[in-house]
């Protein structure tokens, strides 16, 4: 990756001042049972939170709610079935295009093989209303895992993005360091109209990944960028980015070398957030203990920052970003304390921490407390987690940016 320097344009916000108003815990629109929450949206679209509702036995629901007049609106449900793939790091997601189209996706199993499972997908187009009848992005039909799904798009179109098994089928212990011809996890992508059918080819991005960890995308002023976890064949696993820039994916081309070697998937991806040109990525490390990194782009991703250390230490990573005008990013991860865990956020921009550290919220290590989730609302910065009592619940809470 080509890196600039310190970006000209810094906030100029003291490293320990204050930034956000009072973290307010919100009350969440979720039952009791309710888990892996996923925020989306924000700017001309709605602000949507979707989550996992158990219904009993092997039946889940995929449910949403949006965000009017500072509260969340009653549930409503996209689809529910059983069957499902359930899993604390691979979640659905309800994800808003504009105002009135929306994607949704969630995970079915395959019957006989608990890592067997397909991406399902719906569009609405009546905001919620009504639901397109269910596909799939992908059509290689092999027994193999299809998850960790990003989408996003404009103009009525959605981009999919997700990691696709199908070299694996066939190859034992895939994880253990195969070629990509005899058994990686790829990265693909295609597009779904309005309708929710797929109108676009099955793209092949990338054709060695890391097996489980999260992609995630955002729109520049000049197309799409995506970021994920590469491997390489000595089993490197830093983070890598594409780009979709006047209808043609780039190739993948490394953020920063950090040198991260590990014979398993860490389960811990990136995040990436734009406000035009200026792109924000945040990401979780270990090549010699564990660290939070972000790092800055002034145009469009073609070229980034060297990475700016976050945390280190004590810290589980699971992190998300959101951009704010000012050209700073806003960092959230979890790291270890006294009492379990606690989500911690903090504003940076390309010369280093532009504001003071907040705690959000009390959390546990545990992997049923699966990935909290920040987006921005306008003035305010919405979070959401799980909380992984039983029975677990859907938590969220506001801050006002000041």
């Amino acid at each position: 990756m080509i890196v600039l320097g310190c970006l000209a344009a810094c906030g100029g916000t003291g490293s320990d001042s204050p930034w956000v108003s009072q973290i307010e815990t919100v009350t969440a629109p979720a039952g009791p049972g309710s888990r892996y929450p996923h925020l989306a949206g924000g700017g001309e679209a709605p602000v949507v939170i979707s989550w996992l509702q158990p219904e009993g036995g092997d039946r889940h629901a995929l449910q949403f709610a949006l965000w009017r007049d500072d509260r969340w609106s009653e549930s409503v449900t996209v689809t529910s079935g059983s069957g499902w793939f359930v899993n604390w790091a691979d979640f659905p997601s309800v994800v808003p295009i504009d105002e009135r189209t929306w994607a949704a996706h969630w995970l079915e199993q395959r019957p006989g093989n608990v890592y067997a499972y397909e991406v399902r997908l719906a569009v609405t187009r009546d905001a919620g209303a009504n639901w397109s009848e269910p596909t799939s992005p992908h059509d290689d039909g092999t027994p193999t895992e299809h998850g960790f799904v990003s989408m996003l798009g404009e103009n009525g179109m959605v981009q999919a993005l997700w990691l696709d098994g199908r070299q694996t089928a066939g190859a034992p212990g895939h994880e253990g360091g195969h070629s990509a011809a005899a058994g990686a996890m790829t990265l693909r992508t295609t597009t779904i109209d309005d309708h929710g059918r797929r109108i676009g080819p099955d793209l092949e991005l990338d054709g060695r990944v890391c097996d489980c960890c999260q992609t995630d995308v955002a729109r520049t002023s000049e197309g799409l960028i995506a970021v994920f976890r590469d491997r390489s064949e000595g089993e490197q696993r830093d983070i890598a980015v594409v780009r979709l820039v006047d209808g043609k994916w780039s190739a993948p081309v490394p953020l920063h070398p950090d040198g991260w070697k590990i014979d398993a998937c860490p389960v811990n991806g990136p995040a990436v957030d734009a406000r035009g040109a200026r792109v924000a990525v945040a990401w979780f490390t270990e090549p010699d203990q564990p660290r939070v990194r972000v790092a800055f782009s002034d145009d469009a991703g073609e070229r980034f920052t060297p990475a700016i250390e976050v945390a280190s230490g004590d810290v589980i990573g699971r992190v998300d970003v959101v951009m704010l005008d000012d050209g700073r990013a806003v960092v959230s991860w979890l790291r270890r304390s006294g009492q379990g865990a606690e989500i911690v956020a903090r504003p940076y921009d390309p010369c280093g921490a532009a504001g003071s550290e907040v705690v959000i919220a009390s959390a546990t290590v545990q992997r049923s407390s699966g990935f909290p989730q920040l987006v921005r609302a306008g003035d305010q910065l919405l979070f959401a987690w799980t909380d992984s009592s039983d029975p677990s619940q859907l938590r969220t809470a506001r801050a006002r940016l000041r």
